[in-house]
């Protein structure tokens, strides 16, 4: 995601002053989330939070790529979980990959997977949507990991604004020791969780050790004002 922080980030970073018009808006199980356009580019909002728009992706596709960095060479055709569908800069990133095997997508808004499938999003995802190794699931990525039969060699994450900042209240069990918990049995022997935020946490890098995680990091990506992008990530002990 792209977003701005209480410290100062413009409200809608990188799409410049453009007047918003309103593409589709629904009412889902969690709220309002609503498909905007500015100018050339596409922003999602949820509940009235500004959450991500096309005009980077930059610290989305790291996401994916920081993932596949940290898993242990010679893997064959590791399987990857997406937490969340946004604006698709992630699942693109990682269809284009040809490294990965089962690339499944946990995505809670029938509206957001809906602009992907017939709506604008296409112009992102429709490559990565048609991949034959691409699978959409739609369910709660919080309930998902605590549930979901089948293991992945990775976990990019990506649903909130970071761990200290997320879109509704139910996701903050997803960053707490009991979240993290699920989130590292989901993975195999070795396997990366990579978390997406919209600023570097050391506490949540405490939070990820203390969960039992090691090599415990973060990469940053600098944004044109205010704090870095970070993906956090971190190794499930083999």
């Amino acid at each position: 995601m792209s977003a701005p922080s209480p410290a100062g980030h413009p409200p809608f970073p990188g799409t410049g002053h453009s007047a918003a018009v309103t593409v589709d808006r629904r009412e889902g199980p969690f709220g309002e989330v609503v498909l905007r356009r500015r100018g050339e580019h596409h922003e999602i909002i949820a509940n009235g939070c500004f959450l991500m728009d096309t005009s980077d992706g930059r610290s989305e596709r790291l996401l994916v790529d920081a993932a596949l960095a940290a898993l242990p060479d010679g893997r064959t055709g590791p399987a990857v979980l997406i937490g969340g569908l946004g604006v698709g800069f992630s699942l693109a990133r990682a269809a284009a990959e040809p490294r990965w095997g089962r690339i499944t997508v946990v995505e809670r808004e029938q509206a957001v997977i809906d602009w992907h499938r017939s709506g604008p999003l296409a112009a992102v995802s429709a490559a990565a949507l048609a991949d034959p190794r691409t699978e959409i699931v739609r369910a709660d990525l919080v309930e998902y990991v605590h549930t979901a039969p089948e293991s992945f060699d990775a976990l990019c994450l990506d649903i909130d604004n970071g761990p200290d900042w997320t879109v509704t209240d139910g996701n903050t069990g997803l960053y707490a020791p009991s979240g993290l918990a699920a989130c590292r049995d989901r993975l195999t022997p070795g396997g990366v969780l990579a978390v997406w935020s919209a600023r570097p946490s050391a506490a949540f890098e405490d939070v990820m050790r203390n969960a039992g995680f090691i090599g415990v990091h973060t990469e940053e990506i600098a944004v044109d004002r205010g704090v870095p992008d970070a993906v956090h990530i971190a190794i499930k002990a083999a």
